[in-house]
């Protein structure tokens, strides 16, 4: 593809939007290109994978900009510093005055810069993650959440295995390969088109994050059982239980949502499952969990979070959290853990999630939980998943990480109610 200057002027106007932080980055892209209907595959791709660039590494590109950082500049050093460009194959769409400003941004000393600039974090993020993870620890983890991340997709046993699966996404020479960790997971090469695709289309696969499939192993719901994926969303976890239950039991999806669960119905409706029950609730105290109070065997609790762990998917999210809004959301991360653990039996099971790194999301809720309710005891995760197979090193509290296990940051504790 030849790199244009109406190209770059459209990764500079939807940059701009973006940072605006007024919405999530992956609407206002679709949005943008709904706009711009204009725009082919490859230069959609091309526009995507700029402003991402630019936004996994806002903060050490503004450095190189010196004192012209405007969202053109940003586009143009994440061309040249994020995706390799060089001047050459820059030269045909961009001037003279642009040529010299490039030229200086790249003398620009990047290992002079402050930590928390070179690893493209906000001071208050370094920060937090300093005080939970050593120095070369942090920079492994903060280069990992920089990458892009791979399309993972989890195979629905109910209609076709793994092996089935693969075997038919190669044979039309898509690149896949089975996941390290979760027994259901294909990993892919690139970011094929899937949406009509057969396999997707007949509820064969869904994507779905490895790490993320890893929470129901935790979970192991057993046919005939009474479940609950307390935070379900668009209901990707939600169809794994139900496979695992072999569509026999009764799993509940709550959310509060009507527009998230409304996205599960399709979904359903290919999976095979018979034994899901969505139900829109107005908050946690909802009349209906109270009615279940103390009857169900398990109970997924993968609540909303900063979702800092996901930053190779969602980087806007690093710029848009801040110290109060993840004090605001460990405050409701406790109580929807609270009227969640009210559902489980004697003898059943509660698995506590986020797509966080941050101890406060993290660890803080589950340990003022546990001083509070001693009827739960913490079980190790890594025996959980070690008994199913899995060898995933992730210690007794589930912590995965992209530089160590090549997931989204994902952190659960499994807890059993003993009375």
């Amino acid at each position: 593809m030849r790199l244009t200057h109406l190209l770059i002027e459209h990764a500079g106007r939807l940059l701009a939007e973006l940072l605006r932080f007024s919405f999530p980055a992956d609407s206002a892209v679709s949005r943008y290109f709904r706009e711009h209907r204009e725009l082919g595959h490859g230069d959609r791709a091309f526009i995507a994978e700029t402003v991402y660039a630019a936004l996994r590494r806002k903060r050490s590109l503004s450095a190189r900009c010196l004192d012209e950082v405007t969202p053109r500049h940003l586009a143009l050093a994440a061309l040249a510093h994020a995706q390799g460009l060089n001047l050459r194959e820059l030269e045909a769409a961009i001037g003279e005055r642009e040529k010299k400003w490039l030229a200086q941004a790249k003398a620009v000393r990047f290992d002079e810069l402050p930590a928390a600039v070179r690893l493209d974090l906000p001071d208050w993020l370094y920060e937090a993650l300093s005080r939970q993870y050593a120095a070369d620890e942090l920079e492994s983890l903060a280069r990992g959440l920089l990458q892009t991340a791979p399309l993972d997709l989890r195979v629905n046993t109910l209609k076709m295995e793994r092996d089935a699966a693969l075997d038919a996404l190669r044979a039309e020479g898509i690149e896949a390969a089975a996941c390290s960790l979760s027994p259901l997971g294909i990993r892919l090469a690139g970011k094929p088109p899937l949406s009509r695709h057969p396999l997707f289309l007949g509820g064969c696969v869904e994507a779905q994050d490895e790490g993320s499939q890893l929470l129901g192993f935790l979970l192991q719901p057993k046919r005939g059982e009474m479940v609950a994926d307390f935070c379900a969303g668009a209901g990707g976890k939600t169809l794994l239980l139900g496979a695992m239950m072999r569509s026999r039991g009764r799993l509940y999806a709550f959310d509060v949502s009507e527009k998230r669960l409304s996205r599960l119905k399709p979904r359903l409706a290919r999976s095979g499952l018979s034994n899901v029950h969505p139900v829109r609730i107005d908050s946690e105290h909802d009349p209906r969990i109270k009615r279940l109070a103390g009857k169900l065997d398990r109970v997924l609790v993968d609540v909303p979070c900063s979702g800092l762990g996901t930053l190779r998917r969602n980087p806007d999210l690093k710029w848009r959290q801040g110290p109060e809004s993840v004090a605001e959301l460990a405050a409701k991360q406790a109580s929807i853990l609270r009227a969640a653990a009210s559902l489980v039996k004697p003898g059943g099971r509660l698995v506590y999630a986020t797509c966080s790194l941050l101890d406060a999301e993290n660890d803080g809720v589950v340990d003022g939980f546990l001083a509070d309710h001693p009827e739960f005891a913490p079980v190790s995760a890594r025996e959980i998943l070690r008994g199913q197979g899995i060898d995933a090193e992730t210690g007794e509290r589930l912590r995965l990480a992209p530089h160590r296990h090549g997931t989204d940051g994902f952190f659960a504790t499994v807890m059993e109610r003993r009375q």
